[in-house]
This record gives C-alpha cells, structure tokens and sequence, in this order.
C-alpha cells in the first residue's frame, strides 16, 4: 500500500493544500503515467522505450501491447510467481544472478520473455531460501492464471502472454497513450 500523496489521492500536506485545483487533462494523463511507471518500478527513459516498442506491435492496441510487455518483464514475473514479495526485491534477484531462464543465467530485470520460457531459481542454498521464504509468506497469492509454479523445484513457466482482462485494470492506459501521443 502506497503511501504518497499522489498515488492515494490526497491533497498534498500543507496550509494552502486544502482546496485542490482541478486537474487538467494533461496532468490526468500525466498522474495515469506515473502510476502506471512506478507499479512497475521503471525510470522515465525506459518506460518510454517500452512505449516506443508497444506502438510498433501489429494488430494489439498500443496500450494493451504496453501492459502485456510491461507483465512479461522478468522482475514483474520473479514478483507474479512468488519468488519475492515485492517487484524491487524480484529485480535484486535477478540483478544478483539467483535466477535462470531456460536453462541460461539471467541477471537483466527487463529482460522481456516469451510464451513457453521457464524462470528457475539457481541450485545454491541462498538463492532457494530466499525464495522459499518468500513463497510461505506470498502462500495464500494465487499465481495467475497465465502461469505456472513448481513450487518443489522453484520453477515457473509462461504459458501464454497475458490479455487486458487478466492484468489488473488498475490504471487507464489509454490515458497514457493519449499523453505520448502528444
């Protein structure tokens, strides 16, 4: 649960913060961009760089083409699985090399997967007990339904690429699209 300003909806602390001006459409835009961004714990320059690829992608709407490469960043999917409770601590692992994917070392968090690709964690005693720890603790999360957890070989796979319905209508997409279109 977030607690800045922003993200919750509060008016921001001080004397003169009472009366909340109302926003404009390019700040309505702007406020859906941040949020989207740090769901998915991104720099400015990077997420612009999803967008640009999202926009290119044939026959997907761009919005919808941004959520589903943002999902199947490799962090977000270390988090979806249970391997960490949180999207930064999924990133530290895998920038700290704990994870495989298809047999191979990763150590990049935005590495993008594939439908059919399979995130392990290494064999040594440190990198399963962390995500053995945070497996008990996420236990009662269910994993979506795009995924598949081995939770006794700390395996999972991506069966498909997720659609708009099953990634979390938290955010208004076109709002972003509408903001890089400018």
């Amino acid at each position: 649960m977030s607690k800045c300003a922003v993200e919750v909806g509060r008016p921001s602390p001080g004397m003169h913060s009472r009366h909340p001006k109302k926003m404009s459409e390019y700040g309505v835009q702007l406020h859906e961009k941040q949020r989207l961004r740090r769901h998915y714990g991104m720099q400015e320059g990077q997420f612009r760089l999803f967008f640009q690829r999202a926009t290119q992608v044939k026959g997907v709407m761009p919005g919808e083409a941004l959520l589903q490469s943002l999902e199947m960043r490799l962090d977000n999917l270390v988090f979806r699985l249970g391997f960490a409770l949180s999207r930064r601590a999924a990133r530290q692992l895998v920038l700290h090399k704990h994870v495989s994917v298809n047999g191979r070392r990763a150590d990049v968090p935005s590495m993008v997967l594939k439908q059919g690709s399979v995130i392990q964690v290494k064999g040594n005693q440190r990198s399963q007990n962390a995500a053995r720890r945070a497996l008990e603790t996420t236990a009662k999360r269910t994993v979506s339904p795009w995924l598949v957890l081995d939770q006794e070989n700390l395996k999972g796979e991506v069966l498909r690429v997720p659609s708009r319905e099953e990634i979390a209508p938290f955010v208004n997409e076109q709002l972003v699209v509408e903001l890089y279109s400018r």
